[in-house]
């Protein structure tokens, strides 16, 4: 073997579309993953937590796809690798769980060789994999994205959250397929509906830039994808038009969903009220749902190369467990 070190990674989920900005705006969220990678004499998987079970444990699984691209891109040959992850992002509920371990595995694999690709070339890669910049541009850069795809190449600006932002999602307990979610969409939308989701999309980035909380619930407003999904979500229709009268500055959502995201001042004296709204609305219509607040992220992926006379040793979750991992 060659004396490559071990590499650990850290990467948040993210929410993408935040209403409006369908396949461009992206928040990374207090809620993470967790990848070691390391050169070995076969391949092997370490998979921890519920979100990992029934994952793929041979060189089919996409950690170790992807990690191989990056070896290709700088030149080396790394063929067997012992791969663990932790995750605590639910699986296809639209929280980003692909897109984190896309550009999880793209840092830890890049770390792990000495890091000779920057963050622009890891953002290419991992949107030409993810086919738009959301979601993996949030969990790769934190805070919020605005990103575009050209199809080789994707252009982003970051932006700092608002310091009184706080998030409330409400996590469905059935799982939603990207492709599926996909399939209901229109194949051609008006011209009203189109400036409709660009002028929502402009001020929604702009109130983000500037601060402006009150504007949020305006920016947020969407006719390109929510309409059509809402069938798909028992209870999303009417949490989209009351949710605000609870408490929430805004809601959307999350990604492909099912899960939904409210955006809220975190000084509101509504939480409870909201929250519970939520949950109540959810078993109304039969669905049972967990609530969970978060922050945004204002770090995207951070990772950390260990030489081989190092940490080798170390447990994979005792690492994390570590100062500055969890």
């Amino acid at each position: 073997m060659s004396n490559y070190g071990r590499s650990i990674v850290k990467v948040p989920a993210s929410t993408a579309n935040l209403g409006p900005g369908f396949d461009t705006l992206g928040m990374a969220l207090s809620l993470y993953a967790w990848i070691g990678m390391e050169e070995a004499e076969e391949t092997v998987f370490h998979l921890y937590g519920e979100e990992m079970n029934g994952l793929p444990l041979d060189k089919s699984n996409l950690l170790y796809q992807v990690a191989q691209m990056v070896f290709a891109e700088a030149g080396v040959s790394i063929p067997e690798l012992s791969i663990s992850m932790y995750s605590d992002i639910p699986l296809t509920r639209g929280l980003g769980s692909s897109a984190s371990a896309i550009i999880g595995a793209l840092a830890a694999a890049n770390a792990m060789i000495g890091s000779p690709l920057d963050n622009a070339k890891l953002f290419d890669m991992a949107t030409a994999l993810e086919k738009h910049p959301d979601n993996v541009g949030a969990s790769l850069f934190g805070g919020i994205i605005t990103a575009v795809w050209d199809g080789s190449h994707a252009d982003y600006i970051r932006l700092e959250p608002p310091q009184d932002l706080e998030l409330l999602v409400v996590i469905p307990d059935f799982e939603l397929s990207t492709t599926k979610a996909r399939g209901v969409l229109p194949a051609e939308i008006s011209v009203g509906d189109a400036v409709y989701n660009i002028s929502r999309t402009s001020l929604l980035a702009a109130a983000f830039a500037s601060g402006r909380l009150d504007l949020i619930g305006r920016g947020m407003q969407d006719r390109l994808h929510q309409p059509y999904r809402a069938p798909l979500v028992p209870g999303m229709e009417k949490l989209l038009a009351e949710a605000p009268q609870h408490g929430a500055l805004g809601i959307a959502l999350s990604g492909a969903g099912p899960t939904l995201i409210c955006l809220v001042d975190r000084s509101d004296s509504r939480k409870a009220e909201l929250e519970r709204f939520l949950l109540e609305t959810m078993q109304e219509h039969g669905i049972t749902a967990r609530t969970r607040w978060l922050l945004p992220c204002l770090n995207g992926v951070q990772a950390e190369r260990v030489e081989r006379n190092g940490m080798q040793s170390t447990p994979f979750l005792d690492m994390i467990k570590g100062e500055g991992w969890t």
